[in-house]
């Protein structure tokens, strides 16, 4: 009853559209649900994530679940998660895209999770990594251990949406640094971040985790650019 009266007065709303949601919908109505744009990457080995790296890093696998649009319906979920502090988001879209890749042979020896790291400025003000519940969730699906002291980001850096893919990395390559180690040596990892554009950032992990002894890394993502 009491739930049923809290609803009444502050009703769920998708995260997509903004219209209210009923009662066995969660986190986004059955109409946006059916219109999310899947990208059906770990399905394809080859797909449209692990081009944007091609020739750039070397990795075992790479996925997204969603397509990213301006001004669309995925801008909506992220911007709800990451700005508004809906954290059930990234746990929906981590046991989504985490139970299609337990599907998936590429993905069933992924031993660790870890996720892209925010600064702690960063982290202190928004007062948690967007990517935490999406990464905690996969490795729940993959039962594989989700380590975030392993990756960390030591400079603050401003936002990187508008800046070229050169000229980022020389802000980018510096600002991550790999601790802990002995945690994840000769495992396979599994980096996970929100929003691939460019691929700088995530370039920029690979470069540091990939110094560790015997690692083999993938990459997966909410969301890759359309």
């Amino acid at each position: 009853m009491f739930h049923d009266l809290l609803n009444l007065f502050y009703p769920k709303i998708c995260n997509c559209c903004e219209t209210e949601l009923v009662s066995h919908e969660k986190i986004v109505c059955t109409t946006c649900l059916h219109q999310l744009p899947l990208t059906n990457f770990h399905l394809d080995n080859e797909n449209t994530t692990k081009k944007v790296f091609s020739g750039r890093l070397s990795i075992e696998n790479a996925t997204s679940l969603l397509y990213f649009k301006k001004k669309g319906m995925v801008q909506n979920l992220i911007h709800n998660l990451k700005y508004r502090g809906n954290r059930e988001i990234g746990t929906y879209l981590g046991q989504w895209l985490g139970e299609e890749l337990a599907k998936t042979r590429n993905y069933t020896q992924i031993e660790v999770v870890i996720p892209v790291p925010l600064h702690r400025k960063k982290l202190k003000s928004r007062g948690f990594n967007q990517v935490e519940d999406f990464g905690k969730e996969i490795a729940n699906c993959l039962n594989a251990q989700y380590i975030d002291d392993v990756l960390v980001k030591r400079s603050a850096t401003t936002t990187q949406t508008l800046k070229k893919r050169l000229s980022r990395w020389g802000s980018i390559d510096e600002t991550f640094f790999v601790e802990n180690q002995d945690k994840v040596v000769n495992k396979q990892l599994l980096l996970v971040d929100d929003l691939i554009t460019t691929g700088a950032t995530m370039e920029a992990c690979v470069s540091k985790l990939q110094k560790i002894n015997g690692v083999k890394i993938s990459l997966a993502s909410m969301a890759i650019t359309d």
